[in-house]
């Protein structure tokens, strides 16, 4: 077997200040088919003898060699060896996607049984799988799961929302009131529904408006796979509020690195009731040109 770096472009290898080496070729392979360079975002080009990179564009996506038919290609950033051959045809057809899609419910009761971490872990490893900005996969997760500090959590996002909103008289403020009401006079976690379990997605605070978006991506797989492990999720949204205000007795109880910001929040737990039929939503909108 031939295997061979591909052909370089010498103008910006002339430049010295690209590393243009990171994509190799068997050449036995190879036929030239192009197909690496269609699903490239512009890394590569067809040259005189195949593929080669043309510009400085790669992120590691490896759509190059997980399309390719023949295994001939190798991109050192995102490694022939670590992709997964696809062997087993799931067969999922329309009608079994969309059920699966919309019997997805947010969960806001939960048994009071502690969720294994090893369950946790499997459910974060589908997340990490979302589409990320520019493959940057800046998202990473602190995990909650001592009753104690989930309580303080509660209990402190209670006191920044009575903070924050005492002289509001909009609508929101006017609903967070009625939730924090339920608080106090119910015992009801408003906050964290008593879920046994909190994800706090992470990412650097320079990166804040991408990782918000990328958290979201990673959040919504980590919601939909949930149900296949025996788990239910529902979005954190007032401790997420709560969270990226930098409330400081809030910062404190999470102890994040200085550099790490909190994008996103999700409860997750072992849900106490089932659901028999799928929710209709508002009728579809849309405007076509």
């Amino acid at each position: 077997m031939t295997v061979e770096p591909f052909v370089q472009s010498s103008d910006l290898i002339k430049k010295g200040d690209i590393n243009m080496n990171f994509i190799q070729v068997d050449k036995e392979k190879c036929t030239q088919c192009g197909l690496c360079v269609n699903v490239c975002r512009g890394a590569l080009g067809i040259g005189t003898y195949g593929p080669e990179v043309i510009k400085q564009q790669c992120i590691s996506c490896g759509h190059c060699v997980a399309a390719c038919p023949n295994g001939a290609l190798d991109n050192l950033n995102s490694p022939l060896k670590n992709q997964v051959l696809l062997k087993k045809n799931l067969n999922l057809n329309a009608d079994s996607a969309a059920q699966f899609l919309r019997s997805r419910r947010s969960i806001r009761s939960y048994k009071k049984i502690a969720v294994p971490r090893e369950k946790i872990s499997k459910l974060l490893d589908i997340a990490r799988f979302a589409p990320s900005a520019c493959n940057l996969q800046g998202v990473s997760y602190h995990v909650i799961d001592n009753p104690n500090t989930l309580k303080k959590i509660t209990e402190i996002t209670i006191e920044w929302a009575e903070e924050k909103y005492k002289d509001d008289t909009s609508t929101l403020a006017s609903s967070i009131k009625t939730q924090v009401d339920n608080y106090h006079k119910y015992g009801i976690d408003v906050v964290l529904r008593s879920a046994p379990c909190l994800i706090v997605a992470i990412t650097d605070s320079s990166m804040m408006s991408i990782g918000r978006d990328d958290t979201h991506f990673a959040l919504a797989y980590a919601q939909l796979y949930a149900p296949t492990i025996e788990l239910g999720t529902c979005w954190a949204g007032f401790f997420e509020n709560c969270a990226t205000s930098c409330y400081q007795p809030l910062q404190r109880i999470l102890n994040l690195p200085q550099n790490m910001s909190v994008t996103g929040g999700l409860m997750v737990g072992f849900p106490k009731y089932t659901f028999k039929r799928l929710v209709d939503r508002n009728p579809l909108q849309i405007t076509w040109e």
